[in-house]
């Protein structure tokens, strides 16, 4: 087994993905304390996770006889498709940039401190970066509107379109505004961790299967969530996002029969309603 475990939410969510997702079921709530088991949660870490999702809306709840069965939500499904998209279809690395940035500005009162951790928090996550403290961009168009409403910032964010002018050094801007060695270490530590499993051989066990998979794909969600995809024309020639892809998607490959088997044996489900 690689690395430390993921967060057991971001393990679900995985989970989910995988074996709910687009297949209109509910899965038994044993089940999932037995696949997470096997990937080194515990019980009650299991149990605690699917409490706080159900709480937050991220899973619908229901019980047959004396069994609990969880199944997605409207809000879950649309993080998983979200993730889907950028596993499969997205990549990590973006080839097709047009030359168009997204500009956030935004002007705050000064004791509004938690609305600008908020707001800085939420635009990290969807790729933005500090040009200056109150100018942030993004590569491409990038939708913030869904955030900007959730914290109730209309009357104080402005969002533009633009493309860098002639003489802009744009490689130098996204060497100042983003964390290059941080996001380049992620991916090669990724790579680095699950590369052993990539030349397949004899293979797992598919119940070993069933949890590395499940790992392999929760770790390189958070990966690709951390990196906003800037455009590969200005990332250094040695950018590892490719390599590490790849490695991702040979090992799900190599991993994908024994666990599919696995989870055949050990993953109870029952219609979705």
């Amino acid at each position: 087994m690689t690395g430390p475990v993921p967060r057991p939410q971001s393990l679900l969510l995985s989970f989910l993905g995988d074996e709910v997702l687009g297949r209109g079921v509910c899965v038994y709530t044993g089940s999932v304390i037995e696949v997470f088991r096997r990937a080194g949660v515990g019980e009650q870490a299991t149990r605690s996770t699917i409490a706080r999702m159900v709480g937050r809306g991220l899973l619908s709840r229901r019980r047959e006889g004396r069994r609990t069965y969880v199944g997605l939500t409207e809000r879950s499904e649309a993080i998983l498709r979200d993730g889907e998209q950028r596993i499969w279809k997205t990549g990590a690395v973006n080839r097709d940039w047009d030359g168009t940035w997204t500009l956030l500005g935004f002007s705050l009162p000064e004791s509004w401190q938690r609305q600008r951790h908020d707001l800085r928090s939420q635009l990290t996550w969807a790729g933005f970066g500090a040009l200056f403290s109150g100018l942030w961009i993004a590569p491409g168009e990038a939708d913030v509107s869904g955030i900007v409403a959730e914290l109730g910032l209309e009357a104080h964010v402005k969002v533009f379109r633009a493309r860098a002018d002639t003489g802009t050094d744009v490689a130098e801007m996204i060497d100042d505004t983003w964390d290059l060695p941080e996001l380049a270490a992620r991916y090669q530590d990724f790579r680095a961790s699950w590369q052993p499993y990539a030349s397949g051989g004899a293979g797992p066990a598919a119940e070993d299967a069933l949890a590395l998979r499940l790992r392999l794909t929760a770790e390189w969600l958070q990966v690709i969530r951390s990196d906003p995809r800037l455009p590969l024309p200005h990332l250094p020639a040695d950018w590892p996002a490719a390599g590490a892809e790849q490695t991702f998607r040979t090992v799900h490959a190599v991993l994908e029969a024994p666990a599919r088997d696995a989870a055949r044996r050990l993953i109870e489900t029952i219609p979705a309603t």
